[in-house]
């Protein structure tokens, strides 16, 4: 199913809708403040790995958490004074910050190192669905065979096994940047959409 929905205002039935398919075990196509990206809600295990089977990715492939604020993010991340105020002066907006996860996250959403990456993205589609689910969902970008797509019409051919796609126009073709707060000091894993001077 193609529901359009404003990229700013979105229609509270229409995200209303797009929850109920979340909380059944379904997977969505929606836009956030970079990319287009493909999610379900984190504690849906079939769902987590129908993600995995729709992206053919590697089972140990990462993938992020959307979060709708900070408040949030101390239930699944362990976050001290000096990351915390490094995100607050990022989010929300274009960057996944990896953290050390706690033992709220689902295992099979934990790699070996027992880290988590988190997103706040800066668009009200992806933190309305967040916020009115309840809960985090599972994220990562709309990308076929390595190529990052933007044009909903492109999405509605390559992901028709998603159970819904929310088509707020032309999404971008730059993932988040993503930053490693685990160490001493922050590392720039993937230099993305959000700019990374004077950050590190």
């Amino acid at each position: 199913m193609r529901l359009e929905i404003h990229p700013t205002h979105p229609e509270p039935r229409k995200i209303a809708r797009a929850v109920e398919v979340l909380r059944r075990g379904g997977v969505i196509c929606y836009p956030t403040d970079t990319v287009y990206g493909l999610g379900c809600d984190i504690f849906q295990k079939k769902a987590i790995d129908r993600v995995y089977q729709i992206k053919r990715m590697k089972k140990d492939h990462p993938v992020a958490f959307v979060c709708p604020d900070l408040g949030d993010i101390s239930r699944y991340a362990i976050v001290d004074n000096r990351n915390y105020r490094v995100m607050r002066r990022l989010l929300p907006g274009p960057y996944t910050f990896i953290l050390p996860a706690t033992r709220e996250v689902p295992r099979i959403l934990m790699l070996k190192r027992k880290t988590v990456g988190i997103r706040v993205p800066h668009h009200e589609v992806a933190l309305q669905l967040v916020r009115e689910l309840g809960n985090p969902i599972v994220s990562t970008s709309a990308t076929y065979e390595g190529e990052q797509l933007n044009d909903p019409d492109d999405l509605a051919q390559r992901f028709k096994q998603v159970d819904i796609l929310l088509d707020a126009g032309w999404g971008g073709l730059d993932p988040s940047t993503v930053l490693d707060l685990t160490g001493p000091e922050p590392v720039v894993v993937r230099e993305g959409a959000g700019p990374v001077d004077g950050l590190i």
